[in-house]
C-alpha cells in the first residue's frame, strides 16, 4: 500500500508537519488571548472578559499542546501583566479547559472539519471546567465563598459567550475550512 502526502497530512498534527507554522499560529492565538485580557467589558459588579472566544477557537483548531499554550500560558501571561492574583488559577483552569476541548474535538481528525455536535459538546465541557475552576480558584485566592458566588453569573456569561462566538467563527465564518486549506498547502 502506497502512502501519499495527503494521507500523511490527514493523520499528523500541524506541530509534526510544519513546526514553524505551528509556532506562528500558536503565538498569534496567544497574543490575541493576552490582548483580550486587557479589554474587560464593564458590567455591574465587575468586568466580562472575552478571552474565552480565543481559547475556545484555538482549542478547536490546534493540538492539545498548542491549545494549552494558548489557553493556559496565554491567560497566565495576560493576568501577570494586568491583574496578578488569579494568574495561577488562569494557568490551570484555562489550560485544562483548552486541552479537554482539543481532545474532544479531535485534533487528529482525518482532514475534515469536526462535526458541529462534537464541537458543541467539547465547548460545553470546557465551559463547565472554566466556571468550576474559576469559582474554586476565587474561593482559594480571595478566601471567601460569597465573593465566588457573587461572580458566578459573570463566569457563566463569559463561558457562554466564548462557546457561542467560537462556534460562529469556526462554522459560519468557515474558519475550519480556511485553517485546513492554509495548513495543508504549506
Amino acid at each position: 500500500m502506497v502512502k501519499t502526502k495527503t494521507a500523511e497530512l490527514n493523520h499528523a498534527t500541524l506541530r509534526k508537519t510544519n513546526r514553524v507554522l505551528w509556532i506562528a499560529v500558536t503565538g498569534l492565538f496567544m497574543a490575541m488571548n493576552i490582548a483580550l485580557a486587557t479589554l474587560g467589558v464593564p458590567v455591574p459588579g465587575g468586568h466580562l472578559y472575552l478571552c474565552d472566544v480565543v481559547i475556545c477557537t484555538a482549542s478547536m483548531l490546534l493540538d492539545p499542546l498548542g491549545a494549552f499554550a494558548v489557553g493556559g500560558i496565554g491567560s497566565f501571561i495576560g493576568d501577570y501583566l494586568f491583574y496578578q492574583p488569579p494568574m495561577f488559577v488562569s494557568l490551570v483552569t484555562h489550560g485544562i479547559q483548552a486541552v479537554v476541548i482539543s481532545l474532544v474535538v479531535g485534533f487528529f481528525r482525518t482532514g475534515r472539519k469536526p462535526k458541529f455536535l462534537r464541537s458543541l459538546i467539547a465547548l460545553l465541557i470546557g465551559a463547565v471546567i472554566m466556571v468550576t475552576g474559576y469559582t474554586l480558584g476565587k474561593i482559594f485566592v480571595y478566601s471567601t465563598l460569597e465573593y465566588a458566588i457573587l461572580k458566578l453569573p459573570y463566569e457563566i456569561a463569559q463561558a457562554l459567550i466564548g462557546v457561542t462566538v467560537s462556534l460562529v467563527i469556526c462554522y459560519k465564518g468557515r474558519l475550519f475550512w480556511i485553517f485546513r486549506r492554509e495548513t495543508e498547502e504549506r
